[in-house]
């Protein structure tokens, strides 16, 4: 691998400048991370489709290249135990993480949904719209845009937030369903697609306080046990959604064509694999396994 040419677009960083060029440039875009070590192969092939990617997103994208042979704190704390691996940042996180040699149209997939696209433009019209109170136009102007570029997560979920607001939680729902896979699996849209699923349930819920009673009264409904989890979870009380989770199953062990199963994983996501809750639940969800 040729030694970087500094440019605005291609930096070399170190552990003194690795948090401006890659944590600090990561809150104005996205932000390529490449860990690499001249005496791997795969890292002399990889860096050429590096190269064009980042100059055919002409700005939109900073490519930092980090090499692991001299940096050896900055590989430790990102785990990286072997090249070349390729960290994307973006907001001062770590959004996706690549392992050995990449191609240019699978880097592109995810990079693509980071970048900021000329649709990008018509959510701060749309939103203008919305705040003055003109709701028919506003989504008029994101449903053209949508239709104009189907590969910007950022559309429909401004759509499903608006929605969201209006308390229509139901058909906010229903569009993230219908969405093609690939966007699914974005990070921002996958959280807001699971808290509507909760909260679509609770839709037919008019006076939770008068619900609250008659749980009291009706603890093995399985229904209401359904709509009490997705209470719990909307409130952010967790553990109480799983406790009762663990109760449907004992009921009804697939409930509901495995509710309880489908409001654990979701469950799970939220939290994070790590977390103490996960830990002390997983075993209940190994259930579906045998």
């Amino acid at each position: 691998m040729i030694e970087t040419i500094e440019s605005e677009l291609i930096h070399d960083a170190n552990e003194k400048n690795f948090s401006e060029l890659v944590i600090g440039n990561s809150n104005l875009g996205p932000v390529l991370a490449n860990f690499w070590s001249r005496t791997a192969g795969p890292c002399l092939r990889q860096y050429p489709v590096l190269d064009k990617l980042v100059h055919n997103y002409q700005g939109r994208l900073l490519l930092v290249n980090i090499d692991t042979e001299k940096e050896l704190v900055i590989s430790k704390k990102f785990s990286v135990v072997s090249v070349p691996t390729l960290k994307l940042f973006r907001f001062g996180e770590v959004v996706n993480t690549f392992h050995g040699y990449q191609i240019e149209s699978e880097l592109k997939k995810i990079i693509d949904k980071l970048v900021v696209r000329n649709s990008d433009s018509k959510i701060e019209r749309a939103m203008h719209e919305y705040t003055a109170g003109n709701l028919d136009k506003a989504y008029q102007i994101l449903s053209d845009a949508i239709i104009e570029d189907q590969i910007n997560p950022r559309l429909p979920l401004t759509v499903c937030k608006l929605l969201k607001h209006q308390k229509r939680d139901i058909e906010a729902f229903n569009l993230l369903e219908s969405l093609p896979t690939e966007l699914k699996n974005d990070a921002e849209i996958q959280q807001l697609h699971i808290q509507l699923f909760f909260s679509s349930i609770l839709a037919s819920v008019d006076d939770i306080k008068v619900f609250h009673d008659e749980f009291k009264n009706n603890k093995d409904n399985l229904l209401m046990i359904k709509q009490m989890v997705a209470y719990f979870v909307v409130d952010k009380k967790y553990e109480q959604a799983l406790l009762l989770i663990e109760k449907i199953i004992k009921l009804e062990f697939n409930y509901d064509n495995n509710f309880a199963r489908s409001a654990m994983l979701h469950i799970f996501t939220l939290l994070g694999e790590d977390h103490n809750v996960i830990k002390k639940f997983r075993p209940l969800l190994l259930k579906y396994t045998h």
